[in-house]
């Protein structure tokens, strides 16, 4: 028996959709400027899976300190869903759009949504950084960060790992020890300016 195109079941199914619209993968939501834990309160509100990143920062005023806890990523929310539940956050007053290339929304590698999700449950310190292209290229072998490439930079005489998000161009910078990185091979016609 054939499965007529207007059976709600062909439609709950998933037989009428690509995969990308009925599989459930990440995606950056770009929101209006300092909206981003407004969305995760609606997003949440809406049962929508999402991950926030933020950091804590002093900052002072003439009479106080306070201390901020801001978004990793500004102007950005990471969202679990089907494209098929788009209208679930793109209804939500301060998103803008989701991040696209072609026209189409493109989803973040599960790998590194993970892996930022895991490590800053713990103990990590990571804090905003300026998007890198060039530099000395490494992976973390041990902590909680295991596997994951970057660039190395010094600051202060520390070390610190740059971890980009390439779709977005955004980066975060935590601090690492010399023992727990490898440096990368250099690709042909690559510059090392670590």
């Amino acid at each position: 028996m054939a499965t007529s195109l207007s059976s709600p079941s062909a439609v709950e199914s998933g037989a009428l959709f690509p995969q990308a619209f009925v599989e459930e993968r990440w995606y950056a939501a770009y929101t209006c400027a300092n909206h981003e834990k407004r969305v995760a309160e609606q997003l949440a509100a809406r049962s929508v899976v999402h991950f926030l990143p933020l950091y804590k920062s002093v900052r002072r005023w003439k009479d106080r300190r306070v201390r901020l806890e801001l978004p990793l990523f500004p102007g950005y929310v990471f969202v679990r869903m089907a494209l098929r539940n788009r209208l679930r956050v793109l209804g939500i007053p301060s998103v803008a759009r989701l991040v696209s290339f072609n026209g189409m929304p493109t989803t973040l590698p599960e790998e590194e949504i993970e892996f930022l999700r895991e490590a800053l449950n713990g103990p990590l310190k990571a804090e905003p950084h300026a998007y890198l292209t060039i530099g000395r290229r490494v992976r973390i072998k041990n902590g909680p960060l295991e596997g994951l490439q970057g660039v190395l930079v010094r600051r202060k005489g520390n070390l610190r790992l740059v971890l980009s998000i390439d779709l977005i161009q955004r980066s975060i910078a935590v601090d690492v020890d010399a023992a727990d990185v490898e440096q990368l091979p250099l690709h042909p016609g690559s510059r090392d300016d670590g």
